[in-house]
């Protein structure tokens, strides 16, 4: 049986919350829990309840494995998923300046 280690439970959700850029505060808000205890999840302090951790899937654009356990559900990579929430968060009519923006990035560092 997988242990849920907290402390890199919470670590995953803080780079994926400031990777989408969202405030502690924001967070918090969206979830409809204090500032101090979306501080607790992050630090590793406390766990989520079963409704708390079905709304970071849906804020994070995260699956529940890879909240939990640090992978990822059907051979996605953690850096696919992560990707894919870029995308989710940015609005839809800027989604194809995103992918020419990535395709430029992916070009230029291709040459070195």
């Amino acid at each position: 049986m997988k242990s849920i280690n907290y402390h890199e439970m919470g670590i995953r959700i803080r780079k994926q919350r400031e990777l989408l850029g969202y405030t502690r505060e924001q967070l918090a808000e969206k979830l409809d829990v204090s500032t101090k205890f979306c501080s607790d999840i992050e630090l590793g302090v406390k766990g989520v309840s079963i409704q708390t951790l079905a709304k970071l899937t849906e804020l994070l654009h995260l699956s529940a494995d890879y909240i939990l356990f640090g992978e990822c559900i059907q051979g996605d990579s953690v850096e696919l998923e992560m990707l894919s929430s870029l995308n989710q968060k940015c609005p839809e009519k800027h989604r194809n300046d995103l992918i020419t923006i990535v395709n430029a990035f992916i070009r230029s560092v291709s040459e070195e």
